[in-house]
């Protein structure tokens, strides 16, 4: 029996069981703590941000930011389609809908120029959007610029959904740090992870204190328990943040990793017909979180589906691109400005294994493995 290869499992460094040593050994265990504050700080300084709020888990920041920048019941929020369905779910859970924008060819990410005629529709029929949520997708930073220009000029908060693209860079910055309020996730098969975590950060230093109110139920300053509005059990424990401070010191390991998996795959897989790789955009770099590449059946004898199950018999684990959100049951009543490239880059696309503890034995037998399949 082979042991298994999964997508991207967690890869821990020597400091993380030293900082949850301490906090074990000084009792603090509860949510809130010196773990947390350091984190937040140190993670400031990696990416470059002003402030930072560590939460519960990615959805919840998300949740949070939209809070934040005034989203309420019956507001449209334009909102990137090719992403898991968590970028989606927090719009509903204030009441509000989505609206979704296909992506570009170059990156995968939101089209900015559908972004910026979805804009001029909506402002010509006086119903412009109350926010854009903007993902990273895959590692690699969208083409921000122009998206928040275009967000600008209408005076709409554009919210970061970086959850999958920690390290990665956009003209030298990172991405998440350039709208009104970014998110990052650190779930368990995130580049680094707490097991589960997020973290929401914005250099507004007014909007990151009212986040971490409202992620600790609310509570007014008082000696009882006293609430004005409603709040969230949403604060990060001091453990995890232990364990996120561990891991934000291999951050650039992990990334270099990541990297290596990609260029290990693409010279071994690139020339083989029917297979292009996720591009990595011009304006940064990308931490290529997953490998990502499309397959067309016409020239590589087998579909996309076909790969997958051959690597699952072998105990690789391998997924589809996301389905668009605009596809998904849950959403069918909402709009989605495109389409036709999401739809694609769903039904052709494979994720392949990518993990930072990948051996050169275990993307050999991917790689084989997917050979073996063009070669029937």
């Amino acid at each position: 029996m082979q042991k298994p290869i999964l997508l991207s499992p967690p890869h821990l460094g020597d400091d993380e069981l030293k900082f949850v040593h301490e906090a074990f050994a000084a009792n603090w265990i509860a949510p809130v703590g010196p773990h947390v504050d350091a984190f937040e700080a140190e993670f400031c300084e990696r990416v470059g941000c002003g402030h930072a709020a560590a939460v519960s888990s990615g959805t919840a920041a998300l949740h949070l930011a939209l809070r934040l920048v005034g989203i309420e019941a019956g507001d449209e929020v334009l909102c990137s389609t090719l992403t898991f369905i968590a970028t989606a779910n927090p719009i509903t859970y204030l009441g509000a809908k989505p609206v979704f924008v296909d992506s570009d060819r170059h990156s995968w990410n939101m089209d900015p120029h559908l972004l910026q005629e979805a804009l001029e529709a909506r402002a010509r029929q006086g119903k412009l959007p109350k926010a854009v949520v903007l993902v990273h997708l895959y590692g690699q930073s969208a083409d921000i610029e122009p998206i928040l220009k275009a967000c600008e000029t209408y005076d709409i908060p554009l919210v970061e959904d970086a959850a999958e693209a920690l390290g990665a860079t956009y003209q030298g910055r990172s991405p998440g740090t350039w709208g009104r309020v970014g998110i990052y996730s650190f779930n368990g098969n995130k580049i680094i992870t707490t097991s589960g975590g997020g973290m929401l950060v914005s250099d507004d230093s007014e909007l990151v204190a009212k986040a971490r109110f409202l992620a600790t139920q609310a509570r007014d300053p008082a000696p009882h328990y006293q609430h004005s509005e409603v709040g969230y059990n949403y604060r990060l424990s001091n453990v995890l943040a232990g364990i996120g401070r561990g891991q934000l010191r291999v951050l650039s390991d992990r990334i270099a990793a990541r990297r290596r998996n990609f260029e290990i795959y693409h010279q071994a897989l690139s020339t083989i017909p029917g297979i292009e790789f996720m591009p990595e955009a011009a304006y940064g770099t990308a931490t290529r979180w997953l490998t990502c590449l499309t397959i067309d059946p016409t020239a590589f004898g087998k579909d996309r589906e076909e790969v997958r199950l051959a690597l699952a018999e072998q105990q690789i684990e391998a997924r589809p691109a996301w389905k668009p959100l605009h596809l998904q049951p849950v959403f069918a009543d909402c709009d989605c400005v495109g389409g036709a490239v999401s739809e694609d880059i769903f039904k052709r696309g494979l994720c392949l294994p990518s993990g930072s503890s990948m051996t050169d034995d275990d993307l050999q037998r991917v790689i084989e493995a997917i050979v073996a399949v063009h070669r029937r």
